[in-house]
């Protein structure tokens, strides 16, 4: 039977699947039959005989359907009004739309292909077949054409699930493809806009991957269904016998596949240009030479093999069809894998250099501006080791604002002296941004003081601990005289230099550590249930702690409040409550008394995944922030638009490529790969009622302008930003830490020079911490030479790459700052110098210390060391080494540690103690930041630093108590050396040799504690010594003190021993 034959004359559907026609079994009409009339059969039973399903059944069925119906549908349902509340309904339903649309296409196409193919191999299947065959052939067509119904509709419709299931997931492909904006950029090798290998490639690709997968299923389901009802088959005589309708559905199946084949071929040719297989990114020499000239080859060979194939399919000759197939493997395998290698092996590899010279180049200039580097500033830095007297005179910009406070330590301290009550909390690592008070900017450490729900009953947990209260901030720069943070923002209400409580709204109901979802709202009148805050006045000193006590046995320590802004879907409805019980799986919503018309749930509250819901197209930045901003705190999130389908660049892991010391393992890390990246999104989410803002930061980026397309109202304008807001924009953390990985090896400029990787970078590992991680990037206000003036930076070090023998020198070999500040004054005006990337180049003759190589400088300076083991020996505490900032200063580099000394037990909390500074091979240290740049710079760094960096040693010794866990005269005082008698009374050392575990003995025990007195009495003799000015009395104190560090060492040792 002929294609034309099995579709020609008669109505399709009046036989074979749909009617009883030549195709039906016998079966099929035995329902018709039986027994007849009213009463022919059991009640149970069918007319046919089989048993009918139960009432009960029945009904079970169709309730358990409707309640998973209603579940799926609450999930649903609840989102919309999630997105309506925040007033972001387009982007929810324009990618349920999109999803659907894509998923209805893929679906018809897939099952239409495929119900074809059944179709067409069924109807034209063989009516009778003689010889040994004919029995078992038309056993299974009896068994099969009983179950044609099922077949035919059960098969395409579970394939058009599975490929609906799958196309969906590509919708973001797919809005981009239509809504595509052109880069006005084209690559070098076809001269292609950048759009079509970002937008058009991706899209294409796709779609022909989809087609051919359509097309195997819907060829292998036609010829199964040929061989099973005899179209295909192989005689008893051996003879293989293929049918005239199935020889033509073979070979249409495997021309369009072949087609299909060639159009990947033909779009392979330009993804040479993302390949990431060779030694750089893109379409090197041979892919040029060989494998593109191939692919095109192929692309035309594969249009010819399918004609032939449907030539055979008219003649019956199948010979050429086989030669042709056959040739094209031939030559795929030929042009695509020996020709490339035989190039790349006999012809590249002896003079690689040379003829690999034009595609590096190509690699580092495209690499350079999908990460946005092209704008690199690079400044020859002759760095001097030399550290003069005065050296510092030009450097107070930089210097008055070196940070003593490390956000990564002193949370403990923020909790100390900042958190009140045990359901407040602060994070682990705090945030650092900068802030204007009496007309000076300062360098600010600051934390959102959340609630921290205890466990509880659900009231507890959902009702009335709902919000936070307060931002705690203080000056980076500067500490109390005893070591504590300089708050300038603190209490309960808040008060401070920065701002008080009537200046902002300080309830944080959205947050880092809120609970998972809270219930709020009551109507007005309504008497307050959610717990606000402590009643009295609260700060850190201890007269506002007594205060607090005083009012906790009144019962007077709480003040209640009720949530009176718009911050998530209503539950003051019985629908909306069974809704989000059902989607929380939390009967007590439904059930609790508690709600009433005017009652929220607020839910999904961290900042971070609320700007992923609104803005699903973006990769959002794993550091958020909070910032006052025009009265209210604002949550600042990073947002990044990305590809990994740019040509010649190379592909970032954004695991490793923002991983460092304090990211490692951290939850919101960036996983995935690009080879684009834009910081083309800032978003604000509000503190207290989660409302979501998106700015178009980089509104010239191409994928941000088509998702502009995609969601017109989504995005404002970067000129809707406040200019207080713009005061608080800063560089973004992981976009820098992208950029500082590429620069590794793309800061060099001759395309020779990176192909022999002779001047390859590393980013230092951190000297503080022994996992060997990589140094995190650090904050500053900071003045690079040659800028007209300081900018809140960004910046990192490098040093010089490991060699192949494993070894590294940590030598500083650049030094990068990315300018952060954004504000002008003005409302949506950006500073010019924002995101202007400055890279110190320094001589490779010189060694100037890494930040590794400092730290070890550092640790082996003899009366550093000996200090830290004072401090470390003090009643049980611990020392820890503060961030290693470092910066250009003096004509060199500069490098600052704050040392920490912590309790190991009681209330526990870092205390600033000692602030060491490096300059080339010299080393300083003091009690302020100060006297160790003044012992660097030969008694004068020219230069005054601020007042507050660093601790007053009296003061030290007053709060020794409450930071090391001793008292003063334990930790300070000399005890008094033995008498003749004790002496006397000592046993002697060959008694003590006797028995290692033998207790120390008492009078060298003294002396131990007499010693340790000592040494802190001549430290602070010392210190009050050189603030005097009088350097030879304070060389003096340094020679005795160092004395009895030695005494004390050896003693300390001996009784160890």
């Amino acid at each position: 039977m002929s294609f034309s034959q099995g579709f020609g004359n008669s109505n399709p559907f009046s036989g074979g699947i749909f009617g009883s026609g030549s195709g039906s079994s016998s079966n099929d009409d035995a329902g018709s039959g039986g027994s007849g009339g009213s009463g022919g059969g059991e009640s149970g039973r069918s007319q046919g005989g089989r048993r009918r399903p139960s009432a009960l059944i029945i009904t079970i069925v169709i309730i358990a359907a409707l309640l998973g119906a209603f579940v799926a549908f609450s999930g649903f349902y609840a989102e919309i009004l999630w997105y309506s509340q925040l007033g972001y309904s387009e982007v929810f339903w324009t990618e349920w739309v999109a999803r659907g649309v894509i998923f209805v296409a893929a679906f018809l196409l897939m099952g239409l292909l495929v119900w074809l193919s059944l179709f067409f191999a069924f109807r034209t299947r063989p009516k009778n077949i003689e010889g040994q065959l004919a029995d078992s052939v038309s056993k299974y067509q009896s068994t099969l054409t009983s179950m044609r119904r099922l077949l035919m509709f059960g098969l395409p419709v579970l394939m058009g699930l599975f490929a609906g299931t799958a196309a969906q997931a590509n919708w973001q492909q797919v809005l981009l493809f239509i809504n595509q904006q052109p880069f006005g950029q084209t690559d070098p090798e076809f001269g292609r806009d950048f759009a079509f290998y970002v937008f058009t490639l991706p899209f294409l690709n796709f779609v022909n991957g989809f087609l051919i997968s359509a097309v195997l299923v819907a060829g292998i389901a036609g010829i199964l269904c040929h061989y099973l009802f005899g179209s295909i088959r192989i005689e008893a005589s051996g003879r293989f016998v293929v049918e005239k309708a199935a020889r033509w559905h073979v070979a249409i199946a495997v021309a369009a596949f072949i087609l299909l084949q060639g159009v990947s071929w033909f779009l392979g040719r330009f993804a040479t240009l993302q390949d990431q297989s060779g030694n750089w990114a893109g379409a090197l020499y041979t892919d040029v030479n060989a494998v593109i000239p191939a692919q095109t080859i192929l692309a035309i060979a594969a249009v010819l093999v399918a004609i032939v194939l449907i030539i055979t399919a008219i003649t019956a000759r199948w010979r050429f069809a086989i030669i042709g197939t056959a040739v094209l493997i031939v030559t795929a395998i030929i042009g695509t894998g020996v020709v490339p290698f035989l190039v790349q092996e006999y012809q590249v590899r002896p003079t690689e250099q040379t003829l690999e010279a034009e595609y590096i180049e190509r690699n580092m200039e495209l690499t350079r501006f999908a990460y946005d580097l092209e704008d690199l500033e690079k400044i020859s830095y002759s760095a001097t080791q030399e550290a003069e007297a005065g050296a510092l005179a030009d450097d107070a910009a930089n210097i008055e604002n070196i940070r003593l406070l490390d956000p990564n330590l002193v949370s403990a301290a923020y909790r100390q002296f900042q958190q009140f009550r045990p359901y407040y909390t602060f994070p682990e690592t705090l945030s650092f941004d900068r802030y204007e008070i009496d007309g000076q900017r300062y360098d600010t450490v600051i934390a959102a003081r959340e609630v921290n729900a205890p466990e509880g009953s659900w009231v507890n947990q959902h009702l009335i601990y709902t919000h936070g209260y307060g931002l705690v901030a203080a000056n980076a720069n500067t500490v109390t005289p005893e070591g504590r943070p300089d708050f300038t923002l603190q209490g309960i209400p808040t008060t401070g230099d920065l701002a008080s409580d009537e200046d902002y709204e300080p309830r944080i109901y959205f947050g880092e550590a809120v609970p998972q979802y809270s219930i709020v709202g009551a109507p007005e009148g309504a008497a307050p249930r959610e717990l606000d805050r402590p009643a009295v006045e609260l700060t850190e000193d201890e007269e506002g702690e007594a205060e607090a006590a005083e009012a906790d046995d009144n019962g007077q320590d709480d003040t209640q409040y009720t949530f009176s802004g718009d911050g998530g879907p209503s539950v003051g409805n019985m629908f909306n409550r069974l809704v989000f019980a059902l989607n929380f799986q939390s009967p007590e919503i439904f059930l609790s008394g508690d709600m009433n018309e005017e009652s929220q749930i607020l839910y999904d509250r961290h900042p971070r995944e609320r700007v992923e819901k609104v803005a699903p197209y973006l990769e959002v930045d794993q550091n958020i922030y909070p910032a006052i901003v025009d009265g209210r705190i604002k949550w600042i999130v990073e947002g990044y638009t990305t590809s990994n389908n740019f040509p010649y660049s190379t592909e970032q892991q954004l695991e490793s490529a923002t991983v460092d010391a304090l990211t490692q393992g951290g939850p919101q890390q960036l996983t995935g790969q690009i080879n684009y990246i834009r910081n083309s999104v800032k978003a604000t989410v509000d503190a207290y009622d989660g409302s979501v803002e998106l700015y178009a930061w980089d509104d010239e980026d191409p994928i941000l302008q088509a998702w502009q397309e995609v969601f017109p109202q989504a995005i404002q304008p970067m000129e809707e930003m406040s200019a207080e807001l713009l005061d608080h924009v800063r560089y973004p953390e992981d976009m820098f830490r992208i950029q500082r990985s590429l620069l590794t090896e793309y800061h060099v400029d001759s395309p020779g020079t990176f192909y022999e990787g002779n001047d390859a970078w590393s980013i230092p590992s951190d000297p503080t911490r022994d996992g060997g991680e990589p140094q995190p990037p650090y904050y500053m206000t900071l003045e690079m030479p040659e800028q007209e003036e300081p900018s809140f930076s960004l910046t990192s070090a490098f040093i010089p790459a490991t060699e192949a023998d494993g070894q590294q020198r940590n030598v500083l070999y650049g030094f990068l700052a990315a300018s952060g500040d954004a504000g002008t004054g003005e409302d949506g005006v950006r500073h010019e110098d924002y995101g202007r990337l400055r890279l110190l180049e320094l001589p490779r003759q010189t060694s100037i210390p890494g930040p590794g190589q400092t730290q070890a400088n550092f640790d082996s300076h003899q009366t550093i060391a000996q200090q830290l083991n004072v401090l470390d020996d003090l009643g049980g505490s611990e020392v820890h080494r503060g961030n290693m900032i470092t910066m250009p200063a003096g004509g060199g580099i500069l490098n600052v540690q704050p040392i920490y000394v912590q309790a190991t037990t009681g209330s526990a909390y870092p205390a600033l103690r000692m602030v060491l500074v490096g300059f080339g091979e010299e080393v300083g240290y003091g009690d302020t930041l100060q006297e160790a740049l003044d012992m660097v710079f030969e008694g004068d760094a020219g230069v005054e630093a601020v007042e507050g960096a660093g601790v007053d040693a009296e003061a030290v010794e007053d709060d020794l108590d409450g930071v090391e866990g001793t008292t003063e005269d334990e930790a300070t005082e000399p005890s008094p050396a033995p008498t003749e008698t004790e002496e006397a009374a000592a046993p002697e050392d060959d008694e003590e040799d006797e028995d290692d575990d033998a207790p120390v003995a008492e009078d060298d025990q003294e002396r131990l504690e007499q010693l340790r007195g000592e040494a802190a009495e001549l430290w602070a003799d010392r210190n009050e010594a050189f603030s005097e000015g009088d350097l030879a009395r304070y060389r003096q104190l340094e020679l005795e003190f160092e004395e009895t560090l030695d005494e004390l060492f050896q003693l300390e040792n001996s009784l160890n021993d």
